[in-house]
C-alpha cells in the first residue's frame, strides 16, 4: 500500500471517528442536562435522537475507512465485492442521515409531519440496498456499461434525493438560528459530499488524487457543520423557557398578560387589537391545554385540521414580539410556546396551572356556534 493511500485512509478514519465521538458525547450530555425540556409530558419522539443518528452516520464512514484499509492491505480493492461493499456502506450512511432528518424541525414537511412517509422512505432505502447487492449477482462482469457502474446507480439516486433533503433542512435550520453564513457553507459542504460519490458511478470522472481530496474535504467540512449544529442546539435549548416558569392570563378579548422570566418578560400586557385570528388561535391552545384530556390538548395543523398551516403559529409569535418590542436576544421563538407532538399536531407548552382564563370570556367563546367542541372540552353546560 502506497504511503499516500495509507495517509488518506487513516486520516479519513481518524477524522470521522473523532467527529462521531464528539457528536455522540454532545448528544449524551444534551439529553442528560436538558431532559426537563426534551421530555415534556405527552410529547413523543423525545429525547431527540437527531444528533445520535448523525453520529452513527459518521461512524459508518469509520467502518468504511477500515474496509478500505483492509482492501488495500490485502489487495482486493479492485474486486467487485469490495466496490459493492462501499456502495452498501454509503446507503447505510444515507439511512442514518435520513433518520436524523426525521427529528429536524426544519426538514421538509412531507417527512417531518407524516410518519407514514418516513416509513416509506426507510423501506425505499432498504430496497435500494438489496438492489445494490443484487445487481453484481445478475450483471456479473457486465456491471459497467459505457463507463457507468450499474451497481452504484441505486446509491447515486438515493444520495441525490438525500442531498436535497439535507440542503433544505440544514439551510433552514441555520438560517432560522441567525447563522446565515453557516447556512450557505452547509449547502456547499453537502453538495461536496454528493460530488465525492460521483466517481463510484462514473469511474473515469476524476483521477485518484482529485477523488481522494474531494472526499476528505467534503467529509471534514460536513463533520464541522454537524458540530456547529450541535452547538447551536445547545444554545437554543439553554434559551428555551421551562414550561413551569411561564404564565399566561386571558383577561378580555384580544388582551392577555404573559410572564416568561428567562426572556425578561414579567407581567407584560399584549393587546392583539385587530389581530383577532392570532388571538383566537392562541386562546384555543390555552383552553385545550388547561381543560382538555391528554388527547384533546393538541391541535392538528394543516391536513384539514383546525388551523390551516404552521404560518398561523409563526404569526402568533411574530405579533407578540412586535407588540412587546423585545430585544434580539429576548425575542420569542415558536418552540418557546408550542411543542410539536407528532403527526402535524402542536400544543401549548405552558403548564395548565399557569394558564388563567376569565370565566366570562370563556363562556362567551364556547357558546359561539363555531366553538361548540370547546364546550365539551371545558365541561361547560
Amino acid at each position: 500500500m502506497a504511503d499516500v493511500i495509507r495517509f488518506h485512509i487513516l486520516a479519513h478514519i481518524i477524522i470521522s471517528f473523532t467527529g462521531a465521538l464528539l457528536l455522540l458525547a454532545i448528544w449524551y450530555n444534551i439529553s442528560d442536562r436538558f431532559r426537563h425540556i426534551l421530555q415534556e409530558d405527552n410529547a413523543p419522539r423525545r429525547v431527540d435522537k437527531g444528533l445520535l443518528y448523525l453520529s452513527l452516520a459518521i461512524f459508518v464512514w469509520v467502518v468504511a475507512g477500515c474496509w478500505a484499509y483492509l482492501g488495500h492491505a490485502y489487495h482486493f480493492y479492485e474486486t467487485l465485492y469490495f466496490k459493492t461493499g462501499n456502495n452498501l456502506f454509503s446507503i447505510t450512511n444515507d439511512l442514518f442521515l435520513f433518520l436524523a432528518l426525521c427529528y429536524a424541525d426544519h426538514a421538509p414537511q412531507f417527512i417531518h409531519k407524516h410518519k407514514k412517509n418516513s416509513i416509506r422512505i426507510v423501506v425505499l432505502i432498504l430496497f435500494m440496498a438489496l438492489l445494490t447487492g443484487a445487481i453484481p449477482l445478475f450483471a456479473g462482469e457486465h456491471h459497467e456499461q459505457h463507463s457507468v457502474s450499474l451497481r452504484a446507480l441505486p446509491d447515486l439516486i438515493l444520495s441525490g434525493f438525500l442531498t436535497f433533503l439535507l440542503i433544505v433542512t440544514f439551510y433552514r435550520t441555520f438560517a432560522n438560528r441567525g447563522l446565515q453564513v453557516v447556512a450557505i457553507i452547509s449547502v456547499i459542504a453537502i453538495v461536496f459530499i454528493f460530488v465525492s460519490i460521483l466517481p463510484d458511478a462514473f469511474p473515469d470522472l476524476y483521477n485518484d488524487f482529485t477523488k481522494d481530496l474531494i472526499k476528505i474535504t467534503a467529509k471534514t467540512s460536513f463533520i464541522a457543520i454537524t458540530l456547529v449544529l450541535a452547538t447551536s442546539w445547545v444554545i437554543q435549548l439553554a434559551n428555551t423557557p421551562r414550561p413551569n416558569e411561564m404564565m399566561i392570563s386571558f383577561m378580555d378579548w384580544s388582551l392577555i398578560k404573559i410572564t416568561i422570566p428567562s426572556k425578561k418578560v414579567t407581567g407584560a400586557t399584549i393587546e392583539f387589537g385587530s389581530r383577532t385570528t392570532q388571538y383566537v388561535n392562541l386562546f384555543k391552545f390555552a383552553i385545550r391545554r388547561k381543560y382538555g384530556t391528554e388527547a384533546a390538548q393538541s391541535i392538528l395543523i394543516g391536513l384539514g385540521g383546525e388551523i390551516n398551516n404552521q404560518t398561523y403559529l409563526s404569526r402568533i409569535i411574530d405579533n407578540m414580539n412586535e407588540i412587546l418590542k423585545l430585544e434580539e436576544d429576548q425575542k420569542l421563538e415558536r418552540k418557546d410556546l408550542f411543542t410539536f407532538i407528532g403527526q402535524g399536531k402542536y400544543r401549548l407548552r405552558i403548564i395548565p396551572e399557569n394558564i388563567k382564563i376569565d370565566e366570562t370570556l370563556l363562556r362567551e367563546f364556547v357558546n359561539a356556534p363555531e366553538n361548540q367542541e370547546y364546550k365539551s372540552i371545558c365541561n361547560l353546560v
